[in-house]
């Protein structure tokens, strides 16, 4: 081999080998970073200043950053602004008969919010029907007399107002800003003893309707996930913010089939339940449209029991005299199946669709007399409750 073709060689080899380091180094740098955007989850969490999604630099996104500690520290400031203002509920319910004789006076709980410096509680309809001596625990301890001033069991809204110490008052959000995902914060006296509990969950949904099993529906309630027991109704859904977005009202554990549900709780929103205490605290009663009819809600299981002509309607059992309804000629025995144009079915019931219009309101109001249908118009009046 010649002198030249030996030096050629030489050069070719020292050449190739650094390619190959050069090669090494830049697949180095690919590895890292590779591993560098695919931290473990407890890696980002503990650096809150960590993107989780990278920006992309061709557009105007933002990089989306995973702040646990400002979470928390949101959750706790929440709580601790409404807190104060969260008091326990109770009152006793007088002895009543029952199969196996007298049940003794009851002490029945639940839990309210201050929502004025003059003293006025908000808490459900439910929590106070029917009880005696109501009285109030602050968040300290401390327990003063309420007084009832008045409640609407359509919306499950009460009003209470205490001359006493007034330790806090609550701020109220706009609940039809909110959005399925939100974080919702519970506070209330769940069982009556746990006082000032604070529970977290989300906005599950919105615009739910519940059967009360009273012939009506309470309709575009909140449901949450934040847990809720008996004794939480009453108190507040709290948003981030520290604002009460509603009340916290009703929870469901089966489907009536025999199915267990867990996390299905329902609030009362914020807007419709102020709504409501603001007509009981200026008038002390709520308004609502009258049409001088007691009636009996007739389903598709009612129906072929008694061979009724409708499989939805409400069955007409008395009219008031001088009423609506007596005037346009409405009787006893009569089904009605339709108010304003709309039908009464499964998701639109008697009462919810009176509610729907307000006193002085012209309808038209299609019934069954006899198999044959037939429709009048009437000018509804008003009627109060609380």
């Amino acid at each position: 081999m010649t002198r030249n073709r030996i030096i050629y060689l030489i050069l070719v080899i020292m050449l190739a080998g650094v390619a190959a380091l050069s090669g090494a180094a830049v697949g180095g740098v690919v590895v890292y970073r590779t591993v560098s955007q695919n931290q473990p989850a407890s890696a980002i969490a503990s650096s809150p200043s960590q993107p989780v999604i990278q920006a992309n630099n061709s557009s105007q996104q933002q990089p989306l950053t995973l702040n646990t500690t400002d979470i928390q520290t949101t959750i706790t400031q929440a709580a601790k602004l409404v807190g104060p203002a969260v008091v326990t509920v109770s009152g006793t319910i007088p002895s009543q008969m029952s199969h196996f004789g007298p049940t003794g006076p009851q002490t029945v709980s639940g839990s309210g919010v201050f929502i004025s410096d003059q003293g006025y509680i908000l808490t459900n309809n439910h929590v106070i029907d029917g009880v005696t001596g109501i009285t109030i625990t602050l968040a300290d301890g401390t327990t003063e007399a309420a007084t009832l001033v008045g409640t609407d069991m359509y919306s499950d809204i009460a009003v209470l107002k205490t001359t006493g110490k007034i330790p806090a008052v609550a701020t109220l959000g706009n609940s039809d800003a909110l959005t399925p995902g939100d974080t919702a914060i519970a506070i209330g006296s769940p069982l009556g003893d746990f006082k000032n509990t604070v529970t977290v969950g989300v906005i599950s949904a919105t615009g739910r309707s519940i059967d009360t099993g009273n012939g009506y529906s309470i309709d575009g309630l909140i449901q949450t996930d934040a847990a809720i027991n008996q004794g939480n109704s009453g108190g507040p859904l709290v948003n981030l913010a520290g604002q009460v977005i509603g009340i916290n009202s009703m929870i469901v554990r089966n489907s009536g089939t025999g199915v267990v549900a867990e996390g299905l709780g329902f609030a009362i929103p914020i807007n419709t339940a102020a709504a409501v205490a603001d007509q009981i605290i200026q008038t002390g009663y709520i308004t609502r449209p009258y049409m001088g009819v007691n009636v009996q809600p007739i389903t598709p299981d009612i129906a072929n029991a008694y061979n009724l002509p409708v499989q939805y309607g409400a069955y007409v059992t008395s009219v008031a005299s001088s009423s609506p309804a007596s005037k346009a000629g409405l009787r006893t025995g009569d089904i009605i199946t339709s108010i304003g144009g709309t039908a009464i079915d499964a998701n639109h019931s008697f009462v919810n669709l009176l509610f729907s219009f307000k006193p002085g309101d012209q309808v038209t109001v299609i019934f069954n007399r006899n198999g044959s249908s037939q429709q009048v118009q009437l000018t509804l009046t008003q009627t109060t409750s609380g």
